[in-house]
């Protein structure tokens, strides 16, 4: 009987104190206020960036019970703009842990709370890294992906860093 990749990734972890991706997840929701606005009536970007790294930051510590720093910020693309008073949902999940550093994936929906329509607006990667007392970089819990969608996520991970790394000076 072949055995599920699900089932294969937490073989491998055995042994070792690994989590699950649901332990660590972040729903975080905003509304977009005038003061968060550019001069078109949409979410600036900067503001966008600093919520994203906010649930970022707290799935990753969620999962490694540490502080984590955020280490770096993949491409950022802006598909569709959110308006002012429009809510803005941020959903974070740890997708791989290596060593010390983990990468957390952020999707971003808006949702118009007028007519109820809700959009794909943003989706990042952040990498971040665990560190102690004495801000060294420290060793982070395995993650156990189970869903269809969290392999796949898993499995993707691993090709961004690859990626990451040869960009890396």
């Amino acid at each position: 009987m072949k055995e599920s990749a699900g089932k294969r990734i937490q073989h491998r972890l055995s042994g070792r104190k690994a989590k699950h991706v649901r332990d660590s997840q972040v729903e975080m929701t905003e509304i977009v206020l005038p003061n968060d606005t550019n001069a078109l009536g949409t979410l600036h970007g900067g503001k966008l960036m600093s919520w994203l790294d906010i649930a970022a930051s707290i799935a990753a510590s969620r999962h490694c019970n540490r502080v984590a720093v955020t280490a770096s910020v993949d491409e950022l693309n802006f598909l569709h703009p959110i308006y002012v008073g429009e809510a803005v949902i941020l959903r974070a999940s740890v997708n791989r842990v290596f060593r010390t550093s983990m990468e957390v994936g952020v999707k971003v929906m808006s949702e118009n709370l007028l007519t109820g329509e809700v959009k794909h607006a943003n989706s990042a990667y952040l990498t971040f890294v665990a560190i102690d007392r004495k801000r060294r970089p420290v060793l982070c819990p395995p993650i156990i992906p189970q869903t269809a969608e969290e392999i796949r996520r898993y499995e993707e991970a691993l090709r961004r860093r690859q990626l990451r790394l040869q960009h890396k000076v």
